[in-house]
This record gives structure tokens, C-alpha cells and sequence, in this order.
């Protein structure tokens, strides 16, 4: 009974703890795991002509250049966007007066189908203005995050090189810390294989997305592809909400439920062809957790963060999983996160 309400008071502070500490908290853990994948891309480089031949620090730099570039690209493809889709506003409006004054009678406005009607009965229940400023607060908090997020990386980075003489030194012994350095190299190679496989996974489901998405002639199309590789890294629900906000572009963009149709039925095959197909043979037995643990880590890490959180809940919890399964007295809890017991 005491050790119960030990384990619930330390489950309730911990909980408590990240709650409180988000700020801090998710910058840091968003950077180890860049720093997982940008390693393992580091490590092969060796296999790339030219590149293989630079030495460790060289290709640790570049490929940390790389990052700090993408995630530059990544913020302005933000802002730009969204300056984009304010100036196609009025547009989008007129496409959807059309739309909804001919499908007026699923709103239940049936006396008179025009879009004054069908605009007092939705649009101008809402206040959009109110949306404005917590809109900016979140650009602001996002771009401060990616800065906090390179700064990181690149001291992690960095200081990986002293880690090794440091667990040494931590240990007090050179045989306890060769088998301590033994052991987390093994962790880091599967949760750097893992975290690296699945980004790649995911930039492939990103390029799939953006080619159908061009060729149908939807707009912000490098936007979107990029929201659904992000949105991939959440199992189950990410890849049907990935899905939503393009067909729902569609809708205001052709004015055409047939179009949006295709685009649904062309995005959700390349959801599945990813899913069913490529994702299992890329990934192999990296990815081993139970369905039941992925709801509770989604839902966990939600509840904390919000999007940020469910974002990082996978990645976090398999690569907990796979420490725990290099930690021989550990194990067992391992396989019970599992999906099958083979980590």
C-alpha cells in the first residue's frame, strides 16, 4: 500500500512537472531527437561518395547546416502561406457562396437557399477576429521554438565528443564506463535507426502527397505536404487529419464536392500505401509498440502539450521502449509495451 502511494505521488509530481515545464521542456526534447536523426543521417553519409570520405566533425556540421536551413525554409514557408491564403480569402468566399447556396438544404435552410441566409446561420456566428491574436501569439511561440530547438541541437551536437571521457570519469572506473559507453551506444543506434527511418518514411510520404496534390492544382500544395509529414508522426489520427485540411481547401478552392472527392481518395491511397506497404518493411522491428500504449502515450502527451505533445508521443515512447530493452533488469517492462514481445 505505501509503495502504491509512493508510485502515485511520484506519477502525479512527474505529470505535475512537465505540465509546469513545458517551455523549457519541449524544446529540448524536440532537439534531442533532431539530434538522434541528424546523427544517424551523419553516420550515412559514410555510404555517399565524396561525403563518406570527410571526416566525423565535417559531416556532423554539414548535415547540422542542413537542419538549421530546412527549419529557416520551414518558418518562412509558414508566414508566406499564410499572407497567401489571406489574400485568397475573398476568393475562397465567392467559390463557397456557390457551393453552399446549391447544397443549402443539408444546412437545413430551405426557404431561402442564398448565402446571406446560409452566412447569419454560420459565418456570422463566429468572431474571427478573436482568433487573430492568439494566431500571432502561436507564429511567434513556434518560430521561438525552432530557434531554441537549433540552438540546442547544435550543443548537443557539440558536446557529444566529451560525453564518452565523461560517463568514464562519472563512472570511477574504466571497465564500468566502457560497458556504460557499451550501452548506450546500442541504445542511441536503435533509437537513432528508429527516429531516422520513420522521418524518412515520412518525407516520402510528404513528396507522394505534394506530386498528387500539384498535379490536381491545389494550391499551397508544398504547405500542405509538409503538415501531413509532420502530422505522421501521430499513428491513427494524424494521417486522417493530414488528409482534412487539404480536402477541405479543395472545397473552397474548386467550389466542387467531386473535386474534393478525388482529393480524398488520392490522399487517403497514399496514406495507406505507406501505412500498409513502405512503413512496415522500412521500419522493421523498430517500431514495436502495443496499440493500446500508443492511445495512452497520444493522449498522455496531448493532454500536456497539445499538439507539440501528440507530435512527440510516438517518438518518445518507442524510444523508451527500446532503452528499457537494452536495460536487462528493465526488460521485461519492454516487452509488456510491445506489441508482439520481440524487442
Amino acid at each position: 500500500m505505501r509503495n502504491a502511494t509512493y508510485g502515485t505521488a511520484l506519477t502525479l509530481m512527474i505529470g505535475w512537472i512537465l505540465w509546469i515545464g513545458k517551455p523549457v521542456l519541449l524544446p529540448i526534447l524536440a532537439a534531442v531527437i533532431s539530434v538522434y536523426v541528424l546523427l544517424t543521417a551523419a553516420t550515412s553519409m559514410q555510404k555517399v561518395p565524396v561525403l563518406g570520405s570527410l571526416p566525423d566533425w565535417a559531416r556532423r556540421a554539414l548535415i547540422l547546416a542542413l537542419f538549421t536551413f530546412v527549419v529557416i525554409l520551414l518558418f518562412l514557408l509558414v508566414i508566406n502561406n499564410l499572407a497567401q491564403v489571406a489574400a485568397a480569402l475573398p476568393r475562397y468566399q465567392s467559390n463557397l457562396e456557390l457551393l453552399i447556396t446549391r447544397n443549402a438544404s443539408i444546412l437545413g435552410i430551405e426557404d431561402e437557399p442564398t448565402w446571406e441566409n446560409v452566412r447569419r446561420e454560420t459565418l456570422d456566428q463566429v468572431n474571427f477576429r478573436s482568433w487573430v491574436a492568439p494566431a500571432l501569439l502561436s507564429l511567434r511561440g513556434f518560430g521561438a521554438t525552432l530557434f531554441l530547438v537549433v540552438l540546442y541541437a547544435s550543443f548537443l551536437i557539440a558536446e557529444r565528443g566529451a560525453m564518452a571521457r565523461k560517463v568514464v570519469m562519472a563512472m570511477g572506473d574504466e571497465d564500468a564506463g566502457a560497458r556504460a559507453i557499451s550501452l548506450v551506444s546500442r541504445i542511441n543506434e536503435r533509437i537513432g535507426q528508429y527516429l531516422f527511418v520513420k522521418t524518412v518514411v515520412n518525407v516520402i510520404l510528404g513528396g507522394i502527397s505534394f506530386a498528387i496534390m500539384l498535379l490536381l492544382g491545389i494550391e499551397f500544395a508544398l504547405f500542405w505536404a509538409v503538415l501531413i509529414a509532420f502530422l505522421n508522426y501521430i499513428p491513427y489520427i494524424g494521417s486522417l487529419v493530414g488528409v482534412l485540411f487539404p480536402v477541405l481547401l479543395s472545397l473552397a478552392q474548386f467550389g466542387s464536392l467531386g473535386m474534393a472527392t478525388v482529393v480524398l481518395v488520392s490522399l487517403t491511397t497514399a496514406q495507406v500505401f505507406v501505412a500498409a506497404y513502405l512503413e512496415p518493411r522500412m521500419m522493421g522491428r523498430a517500431f514495436n509498440l502495443s496499440p493500446f500504449v500508443v492511445l495512452l502515450a497520444l493522449a498522455f502527451w496531448s493532454t500536456l502539450w497539445g499538439l507539440a505533445g501528440a507530435l512527440l508521443a510516438v517518438p518518445l515512447t518507442a524510444s523508451l521502449v527500446l532503452l528499457l530493452a537494452e536495460i536487462q533488469t528493465m526488460r521485461p517492462i519492454a516487452v509488456l509495451l510491445s506489441a508482439n514481445g520481440n524487442v
